[in-house]
């Protein structure tokens, strides 16, 4: 016996405690169909002994403490008693055998217990003075959630591949390259071994370098049979995928890989059962030209992130709602980088990767997450309203386009075409952009129609059908009424937003029936087959989608003025062949950045609630226009391809304004234009005039309805002169006696309002494409337009 390892005090430590008193603790909670066998093979004995000793799964503890500082406590109380079972089983429990004791000069467990003359105490925290112990968790049952004082030391049979070039890794190159190791993590490093009895490893790997995990869900088959596979990425551009047998070992691996690399700060990210967890880089709108790091995690369909900053918040985006998810290419300190583009419910984030390698990893994570996944409603893509995509861009298009067409809905489409469009849109919705010319409104009518028809279950649920038949019986249509309502409240989410936005368009449709000949009948009987998905069609299933029709005012709770508004724009959008409508029903105006130019054009979603402020913003915004400090800009409504302008007063609606361009003679010469003003010292200077004293002339243009002065009602130019509170129009310059005297106070002045902008003070309306929020976390423009018009420093006045 070597002395110099087997001490006395060694040997008695073990008589004393002995296998049947240590195991009471080790194998307390042992169940029969877990133990070791005699006849097992020395894989099998290696498992069990890590899992007893170095995983602590089989622990009873009897202690009630559950924090460090109460084990610690205890820890310190123990060791100057004869009882090292008991220090033994608080150490084991996840007490710091080098935990301060409080005393100045005894300050650790083991000077306590030199100080209590305690031999056996002393010589077993010696020999564990280095060591690192389990807590008192045990499993990985729920992804990576379990507390940070949990052993990080894993020694296991792995299935390897390793690159060493920036390629993704894939099924032809796992089959091939294939081969079975020895693993081993312990102190931050993953060492992988030609088997369990080499001591010198193949390789090492640092897991602070990681900056990327994939876990695979599904196992996967290789010639080895099923492994659960999971994926290591390096700042290096070093990539690993490593197999495990079993789905428990999997997720024992790459929890404690994540515990390594993933700082406390984003911790929370870790109690997810995440598909892909990192480090990314992302931007920030009160940062623009300053990229951040914060760290994300992939869970199926949401996108979990936290900023690398203390105290920070966890947010999430919803991805298959997502507006818009593109690449694009920027450069940075001399070299182009990749950066993704995410756009949901107009809240924008830029991020990019640190090498191209795990870049395209989350982006090709991200683009499978964010994409249609089966043919239920939930799980295609959706709109910010949750209503999918399919639907909202067949309503808007068939909205703009189909109002005043004659029994639309009754028309067939092309089959092959509508075969081609649906699955467009069910490969991928966010990328199809319905456009007038190139797609057919009945191809649209009847892909609206097919989606409707062939979803798992109906969107009225095949559950409620008999409910929704059996109302038909209350013969009182106000209770009829609320019994719909009722029924409608207990669908699904995304049912509900799809039903509400699906009988919205037929409403709106039916208040047009003079034009296009589809009364709430005439839907009815179009859409009740679609709605409920039985075969046949019964007159009970037409009612009730008529009465759904019908009382869609009562049913979700629409106001007067909504209804007004609809008219309103019912009337503009058959009138007026030229306007657009969004995705999500608003309308799409073009408006133009200091003049009317295509490069200082932009397409924007106009809300009912916008007003003139609001929209200046928006613009301004979108075009990275930062305003001078005396600058004023502000919207201006144009008629008459230019020939009347007025600055728009900032709370006016601008809806409202341009839904008015509808009675025009000629609606499409209006347009809007963001512009600066008068600069705030002119403002300050024509404010200070007493306009009865003073007399201004020049030439203006003029037109008179009905025209009796000008020849072909067309704006001819004149002379005019505002003298004495009277404005005097003459032919020209030399023309000595007017041709008209308009008092002042009797005109109606189309410029509008003075304070065309708030008041120095008053907060000014935010804009909530220029500074939207998710959660805590600011995010930038939804969009920067790269030819944004330069502008000019001279100022035009146009007269009225």
């Amino acid at each position: 016996m070597d002395a110099s390892i087997w001490s006395n005090e060694l040997i008695e430590l073990f008589i004393i405690i002995g296998n049947k008193r240590a195991n009471s603790f080790w194998a307390g909670s042992l169940s029969p169909d877990e133990e070791l066998h005699m006849d097992a093979p020395a894989e099998k004995r290696i498992a069990f002994i890590t899992q007893k000793y170095k995983e602590g799964k089989f622990r009873k503890v009897p202690f009630p403490y559950k924090s460090k500082e109460q084990l610690n406590k205890a820890l310190c109380a123990a060791v100057v008693k004869q009882d090292v079972l008991e220090t033994l089983m608080l150490l084991f429990s996840g007490a710091d055998v080098m935990c301060a004791t409080g005393d100045p000069v005894y300050s650790t467990p083991y000077l306590l217990a030199k100080k209590a003359g305690q031999r056996l105490q002393m010589e077993f925290l010696y020999h564990n003075k280095f060591s690192d112990f389990p807590n008192t968790d045990a499993g990985f049952e729920s992804g990576f959630s379990q507390d940070s004082s949990h052993s990080t030391f894993l020694c296991e049979f792995l299935y390897k591949v390793s690159s060493n070039t920036a390629k993704l890794l894939t099924e032809k190159k796992l089959k091939e390259e294939c081969n079975r190791r020895w693993c081993t993590l312990e102190s931050g490093f993953l060492s992988y071994y030609e088997n369990d009895k080499a001591t010198t490893p193949n390789g090492m790997i640092d897991i602070s370098e990681v900056i990327c995990l994939v876990v695979h869900k599904s196992d996967f088959f290789s010639n080895r049979g099923d492994i659960f596979t999971f994926e290591i990425y390096l700042m290096s551009e070093r990539a690993f995928l490593f197999g495990a047998e079993t789905a428990y070992s999997q997720r024992k691996w790459t929890w404690a890989i994540a515990k390594h690399f993933v700082p406390p700060v984003a911790g929370c990210l870790l109690e997810r059962d995440c598909d892909l967890v990192g480090q990314l880089y992302y931007k920030d709108c009160h940062t623009l030209d300053q990229w951040r790091k914060g760290w994300f995690a992939l869970d199926k369909s949401s996108l979990h992130f936290c900023r690398e900053m203390e105290n920070a918040q966890e947010d999430s985006i919803y991805l298959r709602r997502l507006q818009e998810l593109t690449i694009s290419s920027v450069m940075q300190n001399g070299e182009k980088i990749d950066v993704l583009l995410l756009v949901e419910k107009g809240r924008t984030l830029f991020i990019h990767g640190h090498t191209k390698l795990d870049f395209m990893v989350w982006y090709t994570a991200i683009e499978k997450a964010a994409g249609t996944d089966g043919n239920a409603l939930q799980d295609q893509q959706l709109s910010k309203n949750d209503v999918p995509i399919i639907v909202s861009s067949c309503i808007a298009f068939v909205t703009q386009y189909g109002l005043g067409s004659k029994e639309i809905y009754l028309k067939n489409g092309n089959s092959s075409n509508v075969a081609e469009l649906l699955e467009s849109f069910k490969k991928d919705a966010r990328s199809v952009k319905l456009r007038a010319g190139r797609h057919q409104l009945e191809d649209v009518t009847d892909v609206l129609k097919s989606f409707l028809s062939q979803i798992d279950d109906a969107l009225l649920t095949k559950e409620l059908y008999p409910f929704w038949i059996s109302a038909l019986d209350t013969q009182n249509e106000k209770e009829r009424v609320r019994k719909y309502g009722a029924f409608i409240r207990t669908l699904p989410s995304v049912n509900r937003a799809t039903l509400a936005a699906l009988i919205e368009h037929l409403y709106r449709v039916q208040k047009c029936s003079e034009i296009n000949h589809m009364n709430p009948h005439n839907l009815a009987m179009v859409f009740s087959s679609c709605l409920f998905q039985t075969k046949g069609q019964t007159s009970e299933e037409v009612n009730v989608i008529e009465d759904l029709i019908k009382n869609y005012v009562q049913l979700f709770d629409i106001n007067e003025d909504q209804v007004k508004q609809m008219d309103i724009e019912n009337s503009f959008i058959t009138r007026w062949k030229d306007t657009q409508v969004s995705q999500a029903g608003d309308l799409l105006i073009e408006v133009y950045v200091e003049r009317k130019e295509p490069d200082c054009s932009i397409i924007i979603r106009v809300s009912p609630l916008m007003e003139a402020e609001e929209l200046t913003n928006d613009v301004l915004g979108i075009k990275n226009i930062t305003p001078n400090k005396d600058d004023i800009w502000a919207a201006f409504e144009v008629l008459e391809n230019g020939e009347l302008e007025r600055p728009l007063h900032y709370t006016e609606n601008v809806l409202e304004q341009v839904l008015h361009w509808s009675s025009l003679p000629e609606p499409g010469t209006a347009y809007l234009i963001i512009k600066r003003f008068l600069t705030a010292d002119m403002i300050k200077l024509y404010s200070g005039i007493n306009f009865h004293c003073s007399m201004k002339a020049g030439y203006l243009k003029y037109k008179e309805e009905p025209s009796k002065l000008l020849s072909g009602n067309k704006f001819q130019e004149r002379y005019f002169v505002l003298r004495e509170g009277n404005l005097l129009l003459y032919k020209d310059m030399k023309a000595s006696k007017p041709e008209k005297v308009l008092p002042v106070p009797s005109l109606k002045l189309y410029l509008g309002h003075v304070d065309i902008w708030p008041p120095a003070g008053k907060a000014r309306k935010q804009s909530i494409t220029k500074s939207p929020k998710i959660g805590g976390l600011p995010l930038i423009p939804i969009q920067q337009e790269k030819n944004a018009c330069k502008i000019g420093g001279s100022i035009e006045v146009n007269g009225v």
